[in-house]
């Protein structure tokens, strides 16, 4: 019941072309620390948000905040229409089953063979074990990893446990996607392949989705690439094409210096935003 009314809720944001995620003047700081000020954005349905800035921007905090983690200390943050400051736990908990998250260091559990990692939210939500593996099967092959289904974390690569983490925020077909610096701390290849996928499920599915990077390159991917479904590859838009889903925010300091689409960001003649770019 409560899994039908918040599709329901989802179902009614996009019939009236409303955000999927809105945050409106959010601060918070810690130890007397500010962390974000007077953060203000909406993320649309089908959009591809990508998040820049340099290290310690507040990046990471902004994404705990849309998934409810961490409260702000002042404004407001609406998930799927609904304020969070309104949930309960309990309807925290059953919005967050309408959310993905990959995270950078890919929180995978050890103990856990893939298949269980990948399956852990439906297993949680008493899924039949049938329609289970059938799912985690599923996500595995979208991710070109079925063949590692028994096999443990430990003896994974570092872009292997990123894909099972991209497998796991999918399993539950996500109305929006939370990926926290999905390439950091891979080669430029593995970078690739991960960016890849990100494609891929964005094409494939259409979901929402919120990117934090600290490579430019992969941003570029996103606004310059489409998933070819006949041809099971990336392949660049044609003319120089530019995905038109696919919206920019820059961070600095804590604050929001832009928010736009990737030709504003590309010709802004913002001397910092320049700089940073180039």
């Amino acid at each position: 019941m409560a899994d039908t009314l918040v599709s329901s809720q989802i179902s009614e944001l996009i019939a009236a072309s409303k955000p999927m995620l809105e945050f409106e003047n959010v601060s918070i700081g810690f130890e007397g620390n500010q962390v974000l000020v007077g953060v203000t954005f909406a993320v649309a349905h089908g959009e591809t948000r990508i998040l820049l800035g340099p290290a310690g921007g507040g990046k990471s905090v902004l994404m705990k905040l849309a998934n409810g983690l961490i409260e702000p200390d002042s404004g407001e943050i609406r998930v799927f229409g609904r304020s969070l400051k309104d949930m309960t736990q309990r309807e925290l908990f059953e919005m967050r089953a309408h959310i993905g998250m990959v995270f950078q260091e890919s929180a995978l559990f050890d103990s856990l063979d893939v298949e269980d990692n990948v399956a852990y939210r439906l297993i949680e939500e008493h899924v039949d074990p049938v329609e289970v593996h059938a799912r985690v099967v599923e996500v595995l092959q979208f991710v070109e990893l079925e063949k590692a289904i028994d096999r443990f974390p430990s003896e994974l690569s570092g872009g292997m446990r990123r894909r099972v983490s991209i497998a796991r925020a999918i399993i539950s077909r996500p109305d929006l996607i939370l990926y926290d610096s999905p390439t950091g701390g891979l080669d430029p290849i593995t970078s690739n392949t991960i960016i890849e996928l990100v494609v891929k499920q964005r094409d494939v599915s259409h979901t929402t989705c919120l990117l934090i990077t600290h490579r430019l390159q992969d941003a570029v991917t996103l606004a310059t690439h489409r998933y070819n479904l006949q041809k099971h590859c990336m392949e660049s838009i044609p003319n120089g094409g530019i995905a038109a889903e696919t919206r920019f925010l820059v961070l600095n300091e804590g604050k929001v210096v832009f928010d736009g689409t990737t030709l504003e960001l590309t010709h802004t003649e913002d001397p910092w935003l320049r700089r940073y770019i180039e």
